[in-house]
């Protein structure tokens, strides 16, 4: 009998089952790009923290504060946003998040005190949130099964690709650029506007239930999932937290310790960093999974190592040498967590899976630097940062030994 290949689906509109023919490569490629508008959004602020601190006065523990509101408005997100997502749909999570991005450009842009920093900062989290577990669930299912890794790695560059670009793009404009607070984050709704379009034409399939249990949750995964979920976070979380402590307390850093307040070094340096993040991924994304995790463990260990070495010897190149090591370990850590993430849990648990593993991430990069923060108010930046570089290898190390440990109980394919 010979078979009927069925057409694929008008421009947005869902396709009835996931297992219809899935959309052209390039529809995968687009389901990327909310990702990246909403991260761009994410490390805007970070080259203009120094002129906020200068107009309004704060502390860099505030400092902290502020950018622990957007882990805040991140991790509560995530309580939702992968339960409504794999209920009803990837568009009715997206669409409101892009929404309280272009709110949060707005507060941004008129930004006249601590207040409305840290409002701006949790309703980016908010969008963030529904993004790391909706939007990388949409790149999956536009994919398709046969795409699944090319999935995971399109997700992953996705998010560090745009928080690479914020700061970078914010660092530039508001050296060169009048009124840089606001022309930053002008640019950067007409950004969210164009990831609006491409989530109303983006064909997915319908949802498919997403389980039972209250809508308002821990992210958990299915069971059997325990184990590769677990691995992510021990690599993922302190690479996160690694590269958190470069966008939260870095120009700071570069200003104390090496003396420069150029807010383009600043962006640079982030960028850099996430570009590193986005080279990792693509150099290791045909080893084992384990091994992928191995290097994201080492990697950080390393960054840690190199921002004591900063430090101490106030060294610019040590500086840079740990923001770029520091990408590389959150790079990897997220690509091998979410690549085990699709390999072992079923497409309509996948949102909540995600936000399950950015949940235990995050929440220790909401934690740390502003610990870190506090610190060096209280004993000076070197010795704040130095501390923070030893409990984070500390967690670096025994997220190495614990993949190593796990490596033989776990889909390990290439």
């Amino acid at each position: 009998m010979s078979s009927t290949r069925l057409p694929l689906p008008p421009t947005g509109t869902l396709r009835t089952r996931p297992d219809d023919p899935p959309p052209p490569d390039r529809w995968v490629w687009a389901a990327a790009w909310p990702v990246t508008a909403v991260f761009t959004l994410s490390n805007a602020a970070t080259p203009l923290y120094v002129l906020w601190q200068r107009d309004i006065g704060f502390s860099k523990g505030t400092l902290t504060l502020v950018f622990a509101c957007y882990i805040a408005g991140l991790l509560g997100s995530l309580l939702v946003s992968g339960v409504l997502s794999d209920r009803l749909g990837r568009k009715p999570v997206l669409l409101p998040a892009l929404g309280l991005g272009l709110a949060a450009c707005a507060i941004f842009a008129t930004a006249g005190s601590v207040a409305a920093l840290a409002v701006a900062r949790l309703f980016t989290g908010v969008a963030v949130g529904a993004v790391v577990s909706a939007g990388m669930a949409a790149v999956t299912d536009v994919a398709g099964a046969p795409r699944r890794r090319l999935a995971a790695l399109l997700a992953s560059c996705a998010m560090v690709v745009g928080a690479g670009l914020g700061p970078l793009l914010a660092g530039v404009l508001s050296d060169v650029a009048p009124a840089p607070t606001v022309t930053v984050f002008l640019v950067e709704a007409v950004v969210l506007v164009t990831a609006v379009v491409t989530v109303l034409r983006m064909p997915l399939p319908r949802p498919g239930g997403g389980g039972g249990g209250a809508w308002v949750r821990l992210p958990r995964v299915p069971r059997g999932a325990g184990t590769p979920l677990l691995l992510g976070v021990a690599v993922f979380g302190p690479g996160i937290t690694a590269t958190s402590f470069v966008l939260s307390l870095g120009p700071t850093l570069l200003a104390d310790v090496l003396g420069t307040s150029s807010r383009t070094v600043a962006g640079v340096t982030a960028f850099v960093m996430f570009l590193a993040a986005t080279g990792a991924q693509s150099a290791v994304r045909g080893l084992r999974r384990s091994a992928v995790l191995a290097a994201g463990a080492g990697a950080t260990l390393l960054s840690m190592g190199a921002l004591a070495v900063a430090v101490q010897a106030s060294s610019a190149p040590a500086l840079y040498l740990s923001a770029v090591l520091a990408g590389a370990g959150q790079g990897m850590g997220q690509l091998g967590g979410l690549s085990l993430l699709n390999q072992a849990v079923p497409p309509t648990r996948l949102a909540e899976a995600n936000a399950a593993l950015n949940a235990g991430g995050y929440l220790l990069a909401g934690t740390l630097p502003v610990a870190a923060g506090y610190l060096s108010d209280a004993a000076g930046t070197a010795v704040g940062a130095t501390v923070f570089a030893a409990v984070l290898a500390a967690l670096a190390l025994a997220g190495g030994v614990t993949v190593a440990a796990a490596r033989h109980r776990i889909a390990d394919r290439a």
